[in-house]
């Protein structure tokens, strides 16, 4: 469970044209994770304080990403330790936190005021050719998988390599057995062949969860209208991220979020339409501290060859006026003043992914 830094924003900054009803939506991030910025890193149990705020966000679950990603030394070992690590937090957090393995238990962290946590992969270099392991993390509570992260695998090439050779003889494979084991499978981070390949190598819904609108603005992190609608017709939803890929300047806004969501409405249909932030639930403090980190981390990822165009050692992987703790509240009144209603905006928070998840895990 990662630390990190976040501020808490005081009751009366939340704003009170917020609708009534988003207090019982049911509101899922495809993609984020979690943490508590307020404890030791090594310690299992939440504190109180994030606790508090992870319920003032609205959040109902949130996917988590199984890690390291990428072509590593180890890497089944190390995910596997990872999962090993989230368990012993579910262990020490049963009052509070649920692992999802059924649409039904997303219900049921909304009833019982519980946050939902769903396991899932941002690659499959952890699987490689041994396909069983699918299995495994399957009976571990894992209930999504994504092909590649940005560059290429054994199963495809990701979102940065210029060769854009799209899926190999085993990524096939892997698709088949991934929609076997009813896991959700994931072409987010992909390149532009990959993910076309493996929307057509597709027999169940799947999902792009976390990403942007690239006919809007061409960044090989976003997908083209025609992949978004390919993966619609397939009963799948795509995620609207909060991230610097949305605008050339790597500095979006709130607007451009709402640009983006809007398009992929007018291209997918309101039914298979989501959010995957690719943040964590509560925001960061921006200060000098965080801004050494952001540089260090991108050091990091330049030289692994994971960073993407818009990235940078100045550029926070967030939306900044987003970056709040009623996130949600605020995205809902942007678009609820643009005169969407009540309905299509449920949609939007959580229940497209609840309808797909349920049509692929069951429950």
């Amino acid at each position: 469970m990662a630390a990190g830094s976040a501020a808490m924003l005081a009751p009366s900054m939340l704003r009170a044209a917020t609708p009534k009803w988003f207090a019982n939506a049911i509101v899922i991030d495809g993609l984020s994770g979690l943490g508590d910025p307020y404890a030791p890193e090594e310690q299992t149990r939440l504190s109180d304080r994030a606790i508090k705020e992870l319920r003032q966000t609205g959040v109902t679950a949130l996917r988590t990403t199984l890690v390291p990603v990428g072509n590593q030394p180890d890497v089944w070992e190390r995910v596997t330790d990872f999962m090993d690590s989230m368990d012993s937090v579910f262990n020490a957090n049963p009052d509070f936190l649920i692992k999802v393995k059924t649409a039904a238990d997303i219900e049921t962290a909304r009833k019982s005021g519980k946050l939902g946590i769903i396991y899932g992969t941002q690659d499959t270099s952890m699987v490689g050719t041994d396909l069983d392991r699918l299995k495994t993390m399957k009976e571990r509570g894992v209930g999504a998988v994504q092909l590649t992260y940005n560059l290429r695998n054994l199963s495809g090439d990701g979102s940065l390599e210029p060769d854009n050779a799209g899926l190999s003889r085993l990524a096939k494979a892997t698709i088949e057995r991934i929609e076997a084991e009813k896991m959700l499978f994931d072409l987010s981070h992909g390149g532009a062949r990959t993910i076309r390949e493996g929307i057509a190598q597709a027999k169940r819904p799947l999902t792009i969860s976390h990403t942007g609108c690239r006919d809007l603005h061409d960044n090989p992190r976003n997908v083209f209208d025609a992949d978004m609608k390919a993966v619609a017709d397939k009963g799948g939803v795509v995620g609207i991220y909060f991230m610097p890929f949305l605008v050339a300047s790597s500095q979006p806004t709130t607007a451009d979020v709402v640009t983006h969501i809007e398009h992929a409405w007018k291209v997918c249909g309101e039914d298979h339409v989501g959010i995957g932030t690719d943040n964590g639930p509560l925001p960061r403090v921006i200060d000098d501290e965080a801004r050494k980190a952001a540089r260090e981390d991108n050091a990091y990822r330049t030289k692994m060859g994971f960073a993407a165009p818009g990235e940078g050692p100045d550029v926070f992987p967030l939306v900044m006026d987003l970056n709040r703790i009623d996130r949600f509240q605020h995205l809902t009144e942007a678009l609820a003043a643009r005169g969407h209603g009540q309905a299509k905006l449920e949609k939007l928070l959580g229940g497209n992914l609840l309808r797909l998840y349920r049509d692929v895990w069951g429950g």
